[in-house]
């Protein structure tokens, strides 16, 4: 049986390095606003996930968060910096995985630049609350699943290989090393 990759006309397959790769992460992460932050990253234990909302993704790729201090999220990290990162900006589209290595600070000029007035949701006592510190994700490597086209273009793509029969799917694959 032949996979989908064989009967598709078009590559699909391009892997990112470098520049390449930063700037594809910085698209991505920036479309899905938020990720799922995975820590105890290691073959020995099933790894710990949860929701996080990025408040930065800088020109080296570095995403970064704000967190408390006392989290379990801190003390897994201080443990094992190794973390996860899982993205998806849309249905059909935009999904980013990525290894990284965090790190933690709690500098306060960091923190004032990331701040945002709805985080005071969790830290009550503004930017300067003492429970906030600041989680730096240097990626390392990761995985990637885009669309080469806008939307328009992937739904009549869609449609004429659907009429047609034919394997006509817009997406672009490939690992990423930043």
């Amino acid at each position: 049986m032949d996979s989908i990759n064989r009967q598709q006309p078009e590559e699909n397959h391009e892997d990112l390095q470098g520049a390449g790769a930063r700037k594809k992460i910085k698209e991505l992460a920036d479309k899905a606003s938020s990720c799922f932050f995975s820590t105890s990253v290691s073959e020995e234990q099933p790894f710990i996930t949860r929701p996080m909302a990025e408040q930065k993704i800088d020109e080296e790729g570095a995403i970064w968060f704000l967190s408390a201090n006392d989290s379990y999220k801190n003390k897994q990290i201080a443990a094992n910096p190794v973390v996860q990162l899982l993205f998806q900006g849309g249905s059909y589209s935009d999904f980013l995985h990525l290894t990284g290595m965090a790190t933690i600070t709690e500098d306060k000029q960091i923190i004032k630049e990331l701040w945002n007035p709805f985080l005071k949701v969790w830290f009550t006592e503004g930017e300067n609350d003492p429970r906030i510190s600041v989680i730096k994700v240097d990626p390392v490597e990761g995985y990637y699943w885009d669309t080469k086209h806008n939307k328009i273009v992937v739904t009549i793509k869609r449609l004429v290989g659907a009429i047609t029969g034919k394997t006509l799917d817009d997406s672009i694959e490939g690992n990423i090393s930043v």
